[in-house]
């Protein structure tokens, strides 16, 4: 790690010595990395480092390295920077604190407290009902917290599946009848009266744990922006159950979502207009993102009978 990027974090910190421990991951399309710094000197033992690095050749998993591809990602992180030096959230919707942010040319930096020391220490590859249930709480708060808020210098609609920054995806599509409908889809769900910012990347690996369960964080916000609060519940679902588990279990996912969410708006908002209209949103939401990723990876395992149930659904809404 550069010196001066060094030198930031022990000012920041006021620690005398740092240590570069583990990497965490290596961000996608190996645009950088994010790993943990041990600290001496100071009250905090640790920090974890998102370290950006624009590549000169991006590997994209999935063969999308393309001149606009690559402009979303710069974007992304120049959004997120701006989220965390701007924004803030409360206990019941926790988020790493920013502790330093700062571009060099075509490097960035994210100092972020580490969750882990915080005691949400815990990963998971697969959830518990009563785990399902904190993240859909979270969202619920977060959305509850910024509800009517404009996202000023976030993306103007969150999410990274978009349907205006991923039109390569779109041509790739197969499906005419989906296709032919996007735009509409997009419109309906940009039209919402009750909008919202939206986490934007809200899947299971984004959150971070207690060791009970009942206590979650999350990170990752590159695609925090404005939107239908229904377009995370729809993702987090959707990356940490199946066809089957989505059949059996969402309507009462949605029924709790909706408790929480109504227990933390302000009272002069229209609850039941609100919830009317989102749950009137969440299949067209849902087929919002299988149009993404029927353009983006046809392969896809979330390519299920029930995304394509409910994409049946809306687009005999359209027809009517």
């Amino acid at each position: 790690m550069k010196q001066e990027y060094q030198d930031l974090i022990l000012q920041t910190c006021g620690a005398s010595s740092l240590r570069v421990g583990a990497k965490i991951q290596t961000l996608w399309s190996g645009y950088g990395e994010i790993v943990r710094l041990h600290l001496e000197g100071c009250g905090r033992p640790s920090v974890v480092v998102k370290h950006v690095k624009f590549p000169e050749d991006a590997e994209h998993p999935g063969g999308w390295n393309t001149n606009r591809s690559h402009a979303r990602k710069v974007r992304s992180y120049q959004v997120e920077t701006h989220w965390y030096q701007n924004y803030s959230t409360n206990q019941s919707c926790r988020i790493p604190a920013c502790l330093a942010a700062r571009s060099y040319g075509d490097e960035m930096l994210i100092v972020l407290e580490d969750l882990d020391v915080e005691g949400y220490d815990q990963r998971r590859t697969s959830l518990k009902d009563k785990e399902i249930r904190a993240c859909l709480s979270w969202l619920a708060h977060f959305h509850a917290l910024f509800l009517g808020v404009t996202p000023e210098g976030l993306w103007p609609v969150g999410t990274y599946w978009h349907l205006e920054t991923r039109p390569d995806e779109l041509e790739a599509m197969d499906n005419a009848e989906l296709k032919a409908a996007a735009g509409d889809i997009d419109r309906i769900l940009n039209e919402c009266n009750f909008k919202t910012i939206v986490h934007g990347d809200a899947k299971l690996a984004n959150f971070c744990f207690s060791k009970s369960g009942l206590e979650v964080a999350a990170v990752d916000f590159q695609y925090v922006g404005g939107g239908c609060g229904m377009k995370d519940v729809v993702y987090f679902l959707g990356s940490c159950m199946d066809e089957r588990e989505c059949d059996k279990r969402v309507p009462g996912l949605l029924d709790h979502y909706f408790a929480e969410l109504k227990a933390f708006v302000n009272k002069d908002v229209n609850f039941n207009a609100l919830e009317k209209e989102w749950r009137e949103m969440f299949a067209f939401a849902w087929t919002d993102f299988h149009r993404f990723l029927l353009g983006w990876m046809p392969g896809h395992w979330k390519i299920n009978r029930y995304s394509k149930q409910l994409t049946r659904e809306v687009l005999r809404k359209l027809k009517q």
